[in-house]
Parts: C-alpha cells; structure tokens; sequence
C-alpha cells in the first residue's frame, strides 16, 4: 500500500546506509515489475493524489499537480519489493523532467511502522540523464510483502511532469518466485458449505501411502463423524500427494464444522443449503457493480462500494456520450455509447464479452423459465433499482449491457469491437475520476454477430414482457446479421491492445452458426434455419471437453435449440443432447482421477480465466443432467463448485467473500485496497480469473516460477493474468450457482411415465416420488415433448403446454407430498411422437424408473 508516511519517514534515513556493504555477493535478481514498461501499461506501479501516471512513448510519465509542500506529497511507487536483510541492492533508472527539479528515491516498508530502509535525492533537468544508487538493506521483505520503492515529487510550486523509464533494482541472493504468500492447509474443503443430500469429498495432503483416519468435528470440536481416507498418490496438476476423504453418509445441517487427520485440520465450513442461494444473488450483484454510465448507489451495495457515475461527460471524465473511433479508422461519426458494463478491472467495454456475459444471464433466466424455477429471478429478488417495476430483474440486470451493445451498432449495421480509454488507465482509478478521452475500435464480424445472437435472444424473452422493446432488438438483430453476412472476415485487429484488450478472433464460423442459432429460434425464418443446419458446428459438432468462451461461441447456439422449441427435427435435437451428455462424462472421467476434482483438465496447462472454464464446463455438466435426470452429472457440478470455493491446492476461495481464506486483492481500478487502503477490497460474489500456467504478468512471472498449473495464482492486485476479474466470468458463476440453487431447493424426485398409444393419440399415466427427507409443500412437474404431441385433457393436476413444453401443477388436494410419498396424475393427447427423457420438479431434475 503506497503511504506518505513512509515517504516522510524515509527523509530521516542517513545516506550512509547507501553504500554496498553485504556480507555475501549479491545475485543479478531483479526485484522490481516492468520497470522498461514495454507492455504500454504503468502496472504495477501506483500513483498517490494529485499524480497521474501514463505510459507515453515506453516511458512512465507522472503529471504532478503543484502546489504541495513536501517532496513525499505527491508520489509514485511500487509495492511488494522483496528486500533481505545484510543485502546489497543497486537502484538505477532514467529520468527527465518537462521543468527541472529535485526528486527522491526511497526503499523502505509501505505499512505502519513506515521503517525506512534507504532515500537518496536526484537532480532531474530537462534531458535524460541515467541515475544509480546502492544502497543495503536493513530489513527484511519477502516476495509480495510490505517492500516498496517509490519516487517523491512533490514540494513544487507549479505542476509537472517527470518521466521515469529503465527502473531497475538488482540484488539480493535469494531467487524470486516460487512461492504463494497465502498460507495453505493439508486438509482441503469447500470452505463455504456442502449442500445436505449430496456428495461431501475432501483433499488430504499427504505423501503415506495408508488410508490415515480422518474426524469431522462440529462447531463446538465434538467429533461427530470418522472413516478412512483413500490414497490417490501423485497429483499432476497440483503437485501433491493426496487422498480422497468421503463423509457424505454425514448429513446433518450445522455451521463451522471442520475435518482434521491428525494435527491438521481444515478450515470451517457449513453443510447447509443457504450458502449457495446466497451466492447465486451475490454472484449477480458483481454485474450491478460494474455498471457504468450511471451512480452505484450505498442503498443497494453500501457505502463501502457506493460511487458516483462513471464516464458521463462530468469532469474530469470526457464521457461516453459522443464518441468518436479512434484516428487510424476516421469512420466519421460518434456514437453515444453510455452505460453497459465495464468489462473486468479496467474501465473497457467489449462487445464480444459483453455478448457471451448477457447471453448467460438471459439463458440462465430462459432455463429456468422452461425447465426449472424462474421465481428465484422474479422482480424484486436483486438488489438492484429496477426491482419494482414488473419485470424479472434478472432480466433487467441483463438489459443494462443489452442496451449498450445496441448503441455499439455502427449505421452500416456492424458492431464496433469495443470502447476504452485511449491508454491504459492507470490503477487505482476510480471510473469517475478517469481523464482520459475515450476512442471507438473498428466494427468486427464477431462483434457484430454476438449483437445479432444477443439481440435475438433478448427478443425472445422480451415478447410477453415488452414488445417494444423486443422488436426493437429483433430489427437491430436482424440487420446485424445481414451486416456480418456482407462481411464475413472483418476480422479485430490482434495489435489493437493499446488501452484496452484486443480480444482478437481468427475464426467466427462459430459466432455464424449461434446468431443464427438465436435468430431460427425466435423467428423461425426458412434462411436461418438453413444457415443453422449447413453449418459444420450443426448437432453440437463443436463441443468437446475444452468448453466454450467468448472465442468459442458454437456451443451457446447449441443449448439454445436444446432448451428452446423450434421447428428442428426431433433426431437432431436429442443428438445436441446426447453430445453434452458424451461431453460431460469425458468430464467425469478425469475428474475422477483428479486429486482436486474439476471439469478442466488442462493438459496443456490452464489458461487465462480458467475458472470461467471450469464453470462453463460446469454449465456442461449442469445441462447433462437436466437432460438425462442422471445424479452423476449434478454432482460434478457441485464437485466443481467444491474447487472453486476452496476445495484446491491454494486453499483459496476464489469467490471474494466466500470462505475464511477468500480472493480479496482483484485486479481491479476501484476495488483496489492494496494499493490504496481508502478503497474497497472486491466485494462479496466477485470470481477470480484464477489459475494461469503461463504466468502473462510481472507479478505472476516473479512469485510463481517453477508453479504446477493449478497453483499459479497469487492473490495480488497487480497479478492481472490470475487475479482480474471480468463479466464474462461471473455470468458463469451466476449461471452454475443459480442452477445449482434450484437443485439444492427441493428433496430429491423420481417420475414414472407410461403411455398406452392408439392411432393418433395416447393415454399416459405419470408417478412422481418424493425420494427426499422432507415433505413437499406445493410442487411443477415440467418436462418437453419430443414430438408433436399435444394434450387434450388431464387429471389429478392442473396441465399447462406451451409448443413443445408442459408442466402439471398440484391440486389443493394433492400439494403436500410426504418423504417417500408419490401422486399419481395423468393426460390424454393427439399425436404420435416419443416419450420424453428429462423430468424436473420444480427445477430438480428428476430420476426416471
């Protein structure tokens, strides 16, 4: 954390100290993060008030506002430095000032005490000069600890700038990296709860190759439960030596139990069902957060995290209200792009993650709408202010980035790529204060056709609720896809990275094939349906285990002719599903090898966002259970809810909030406490981009040399490449804990369904079990006609068909279903067709007998 106090403190420290004087020779480690800032971004480096920082011309150059007293007033600086105690270090770097002036070098500690280790002052003029200065340190910083180096520039009269480039900061014997600061445990649990009536597993960290006994203890260290573990031995992806704790035959709902085997124990949890349908709110409020164009107020997210509005033309902001593209594209004319999301910890917007983010909320909704429990997304359920106003306010909350990804429209039709500050924005910097002008990117064929996929769908769902609006999103959707159409290889530039990311994507075959997947669906137009069918990625040809992303769309358009009626042969509709079920037990299959069960292999190492990855192939696996009711797939995405809570070789949550040793420091410019303990840490429901093997930041580079892949994560604010978040990552979140909410809301069923055919109609008789421990009170059977069935009269429940989909409500004298108790209930129909496969009750599905 920066601090004028250490500054202050520092001025007392003698340049005596500043010779070479360690007892062994140092080695040529460099201690200091992109200090040749050739990436074009100043991060790590921070900037106090009153100081802006920009990376021009591969400098770092520091406007300082004048007028302040003393040099540590105004400052810029570097934190986690690792310094050893008896060590020799040789800061050195180049420097110029616009008007020259005195400026201090200081190494010392960024916390209270403040103790100093070293200052030296330097005289800037207007040429660049190169600086050195040894100095030895008298204490002792490990990597990603209290260390900092910081330039003071403050004590001048009139502003200035002081551009700094080449800082360098040799020394030391021990090698960088390697490490993770947090501390971790041998016994590794889902540190926020297990659901009652599922599956509990645990990690032992251990190298014996007995079972060893483990004990559940609850919250008052009573042991309550006891077994054996079961060896596994080497885990590749974590490194570890491990075994399996089962204590699933322990079912009793409590808070703060813990599992211990011999002297370690693990950190609390609870077994119960709340946490997660808490989480699955929290998990969307991250998207109200990242609103722009409009004040995030203390009423729905507290005054911790309440801040103006960001990016509306009131200074020193210069607005997204008249935008014009950036000066190599001269498109010749503005856009008005206010609102929408910003995109991760930047103050970017991006349609192509914009578009997979808003497509999992409205699918999440759709879903729930057909085959689950749309009443948990029911208008006044979100904190939000939209929440009375008659409208589901998960689909308000979607509308927000709907809306905006319309003003992205270019006349011609096309979708501009994205919208962000014109440099990089320099960290911390809160959306409000941000100065910099905002510039357009070139319109893409991907971008344009996740605006026809999104708009297309949110006409869909918008038709009963606002019609409007809905033609107002099926005509933009429309002439989107025509646009793409006329220009199929507009491709983004992979060099536009300067200022924000410059999400490039050399193959959209799949973005063709889920627009139109969205826009058959909801027209039912003859040319759509083509384009779907002659696509290559038709019946789920493109899903596989390496899941899907804001690159990788075809499978989006795959859950949507799975989920939605439409006109497609029932065959090809049934192999969609079959394809996710194939999927999902390859999932299953190494899973089940795994010391730290995930959908995600990561044979060639994780990825940037991997757990978006391992939450999208959660999706996978949530869909194969809705689809075939079989509990195996439902407990892989519970086994990889496990994971992301805690249940991993960091010991880490990654889901801020959630859990004793949760992500707290994200890659982010307003939840930026470590760099500025005036601002929030990220707020509760906040995903980490988590694991990355390729180590694509300064930070990660330094701390995590030499780490095995599911280990290379730091929780550190300067660690973009593992610890960013971004909206396309929580909407995963939001989509896996809101469905997985439902199946933790009602005990577990069982439906019986027998039809009795003649020419052109069927009598069927349908048993539904409750085969859970308590009673039901009220209940939906939902399930889909594969065929063209179409009921004509029913008993025993009140029968609704909507196309292919039905459902069959309790009559008042049936609304209570005891444990092990079963209704009998039954309908006639016209048609030939199949029997359905996949039953819900109220959005559980159900096992079939």
């Amino acid at each position: 954390m920066r601090s004028t106090r250490l500054a202050a403190a520092l001025l007392a420290v003698l340049s005596a100290t500043a010779h070479p004087a360690a007892a062994t020779a140092a080695a040529d480690y460099e201690r200091l993060l992109n200090g040749a800032f050739d990436t074009g971004t100043a991060d790590p480096w921070w900037s106090s008030a009153g100081v802006t920082n920009r990376v021009t011309d591969g400098e770092l150059c520091a406007s300082v506002t004048g007028g302040t007293t003393n040099p540590w007033d105004a400052l810029i600086g570097q934190n986690g430095v690792p310094y050893e105690t008896g060590q020799s270090y040789t800061l050195s770097f180049d420097a110029h000032a616009t008007t020259a002036q005195n400026v201090v070098a200081a190494a010392g500690e960024s916390v209270s005490p403040y103790r100093g280790i070293a200052s030296q002052t330097f005289a800037l003029t207007t040429a660049k000069q190169h600086f050195t200065f040894t100095f030895t340190s008298t204490l002792d910083f490990p990597d990603a600890g209290n260390g900092q180096l910081a330039f003071q520039l403050g004590g001048q009269p009139s502003d200035n700038t002081i551009c700094v480039d080449n800082v360098s900061l040799i020394g030391g014997v021990k090698p960088p990296g390697g490490v993770n600061p947090n501390p971790t445990k041998k016994v590794q649990v889902d540190q926020v709860g297990y659901a009652p009536g599922l599956p509990k597993r645990a990690t032992l960290v251990s190298a014996e190759t007995t079972p060893q006994t483990w004990t559940l203890k609850d919250s008052a260290g009573t042991a309550v439960a006891s077994g054996k573990s079961t060896p596994k031995g080497a885990d590749t992806a974590s490194g570890d030596s491990v075994h399996l704790i089962d204590f699933s035959s322990f079912d009793t709902p409590g808070t703060g139990y813990t599992l211990s085997v011999g002297a370690d124990t693990s950190f609390p949890f609870d077994i119960s069902a709340d946490p997660i349908k808490k989480l699955r709110y929290d998990s969307l409020a991250f998207f109200y957060h990242q609103r722009s164009g409009t004040p995030i107020e203390a009423q729905y997210v507290g005054d911790e995290y309440a801040r103006p509005a960001g990016h509306v033309n009131v200074a020193p902001n210069k607005g997204d209200n008249d935008v014009p593209c950036r000066a190599d594209i001269a498109c010749g004319y503005t856009l008005d792009v206010r609102g929408g999301w910003y995109d991760a910890g930047d103050h970017g917007k991006y349609v192509v993650n914009g578009g997979i983010a808003t497509w999992q909320l409205l699918n999440s909704y759709e879903r729930a709408v057909r085959t689950g429990d749309a009443s948990a997304f029911a208008d006044g359920t979100m904190n939000i202010p939209e929440r009375a106003n008659g409208v589901p306010d998960l689909l308000d909350e979607a509308r927000w980035e709907a809306d905006f990804l319309l003003k992205m429209q270019a006349p011609d039709g096309m979708a501009h790529h994205k919208i962000h500050d014109a440099n990089w924005t320099a960290l911390p910097t809160r959306p409000e204060l941000d100065d910099q002008v905002r510039r357009l990117s070139a319109t893409s064929t991907a971008a344009t056709l996740n605006l026809a996929a999104v708009a297309a769908q949110g006409a869909r769902l918008w038709r009963g609720i606002d019609a409007t609006y809905s033609a107002t999103l099926l005509t933009a959707a429309r002439k989107a896809y025509t646009a793409a159409k006329a220009n199929p290889a507009k491709l983004a530039d992979p060099n536009d990275g300067t200022g924000g990311g410059a999400y490039s994507d050399d193959t959209v075959s799949d973005e063709f094939y889920w627009a139109a997947a969205e826009l058959y669906t909801t027209t039912g137009d003859a040319a759509y349906r083509a384009d779907v069918t002659g696509s290559p990625h038709y019946r789920a040809a493109g899903l596989n285990t390496d899941g899907f992303s804001w690159g990788g769309t075809a499978p989006l358009g795959d859950i949507t002719l799975a989920l939605a009626p439409n006109g497609l042969p029932a065959a090809d509709i049934a192999a969609i599903k079959s394809a996710f079920a194939t999927v999902a037990d390859q999932h299953l299959a190494y899973m089940e090898r795994m010391g730290y069960a995930t959908p995600y292999e990561g044979a060639d190492g994780y990825v940037w966002g991997s757990n978006s990855t391992v939450l999208n192939n959660a999706q996978v696996l949530a869909l194969a259970h809705d689809f075939t009711g079989a509990a195996k797939y439902r407990d892989g995405v519970f086994e990889a809810l496990h994971y992301v809570l805690g249940r991993n070789p960091l010991s880490t949550s990654y889901v801020a909030g959630y859990g004793e040793q949760a992500m707290r420091n994200a890659h982010h410019r307003f939840w930026a406490h470590q760099s500025d303990p005036t601002l929030p840490t990220a707020p509760p429901g906040s995903l980490s981009g988590g694991p990355n093997s390729f180590l694509q930041d300064p930070v990660a580079a330094r701390l995590l040399v030499g780490c095995p892949v599911q280990k290379c994560w730091v929780d550190d604010i300067g660690a973009y490449s593992v610890n960013e978040v971004a909206i396309n990552w929580n909407s995963a979140l939001a989509w896996v804990t809101g469905w997985a909410a439902e199946q933790v809301g009602r005990p577990g069923c069982e439906v019986s369904y027998n039809a009795h055919r003649w020419h052109q109609g069927q009598t069927v008789n349908v048993t539904v079990k409750n085969t859970g421990k308590t009673a039901w009170a009220g209940w939906k059977l939902a399930f889909t006609f594969p065929g063209p069935q179409q009921i004509t009269g029913g008993w025993s429940a009140h029968w609704h068909q909507t196309g292919h989909d039905v459902t069959a409500t309790n009559l008042p004298w049936n609304h209570t279903v005891a444990p092990g108790g079963s209704v009998h209930i039954g309908f006639t129909a016209s048609g030939s067709g199949a029997d359905p496969t996949a039953f819900t009750v109220d959005g559980k599905a159900c096992r079939t007998g």
